[in-house]
């Protein structure tokens, strides 16, 4: 029977959603999400295993024009399409399938850190606070009416992966407060302050590459917003990789990437110092100090200097 939500989903957010929609008793009528990739962490739990439990059909093919899903997105005639941390961007002509409308959940605080890694970009760019928005799926990314938001805190010296923990309870929250009015057409639109809209593009595991030039807090940030269980942020000692999963700032000046004192080790920045707290050469893991690493290191050694 045709109607129902067609959901495109991954991730623990996309994980907590279909959940919610699940144990709410929603007829969800498909699930499209993503292969596992085998070269990614898998820190978060599965939306396919989730859909299968509750025998829901699960696609795997990737939304593109004219292909596969939109025959299956059309024979389903769904009345809303939900999109939740899902990796691609849904053409348009799939959008407008859904009787009721197409809506997403954004990892920010809309009009701000539209694009990817948001959250990401929100921690090195030093910011207190970030949050999940629901908003109309339209053509370009992440610029559709706002649906609603919710704010979550980003603590000072907390990593991505600790504030991350807490945006699936948010983005819940936002389902359970507008599922009804997504089902009847009534949920309220608030247009985009295009004035305030920054946005910001992909993130790569060689951008975490630390420049010592940067100021103490900077170079922090840097750190915290990427570390595990992401990529984690690196420099080089003697042209070797040295991954550094904690830091903390502290007081020093040198030049930038020498290393000012062993113990504890503190490296200079362009202004300021960290102190490197958990830190090993690539391969040794993040859960604590590396003794190699400090064996190998004398006073005045310069990091990010290649050999």
């Amino acid at each position: 029977m045709a109607g129902g939500i067609v959901v495109f989903a991954y991730s623990e957010v996309g994980h907590a959603c279909l959940e919610l929609l699940l144990n709410r008793g929603e007829k969800v009528a498909a699930l499209f999400t993503h292969e596992d990739d085998a070269g990614e962490r898998q820190w978060f739990q599965s939306c396919s295993a989730l859909a299968e439990d509750h025998g829901i059909p699960v696609f795997t093919v990737e939304p593109r024009d004219g292909d596969e899903v939109e025959r299956i997105v059309a024979d389903l005639a769904p009345d809303l399409i939900l999109s939740f941390y899902y990796r691609k961007m849904i053409p348009e002509r799939i959008l407008k399938l859904a009787r009721l409308g197409a809506f997403n959940m954004h990892g920010s605080l809309l009009p701000r850190y539209r694009g990817r890694a948001p959250l990401n970009w929100a921690i090195i760019n030093g910011e207190r606070e970030t949050g999940v928005t629901l908003h109309v799926m339209v053509k370009a990314a992440d610029a559709g009416d706002i649906i609603d938001r919710e704010a979550v805190p980003i603590g000072p010296e907390e990593t991505a992966g600790e504030v991350a923990k807490r945006i699936p309870a948010a983005a819940v929250a936002i389902v359970a407060r507008q599922i009804e009015a997504l089902k009847t057409g009534t949920a309220p639109r608030e247009k985009q302050d295009e004035s305030k809209v920054t946005y910001f593009g992909i993130r790569k595991p060689e951008d975490g590459r630390i420049d010592w030039s940067q100021p103490a807090r900077r170079v922090a940030d840097l750190v915290r917003a990427v570390t595990a269980p992401f990529p984690g942020a690196f420099t080089t000692l003697r042209g070797r990789p040295l991954m550094v999963w904690r830091v903390r700032v502290a007081a020093g000046e040198g030049r930038p990437g020498e290393v000012l004192s062993l113990a504890p080790l503190l490296v200079a920045c362009g202004s300021g110092a960290v102190e490197l707290v958990h830190f090993g050469f690539a391969g040794e893991g993040e859960a604590e100090a590396s003794h190699a690493v400090r064996a190998a290191l004398v006073r005045g050694d310069m990091l990010g200097v290649e050999a």
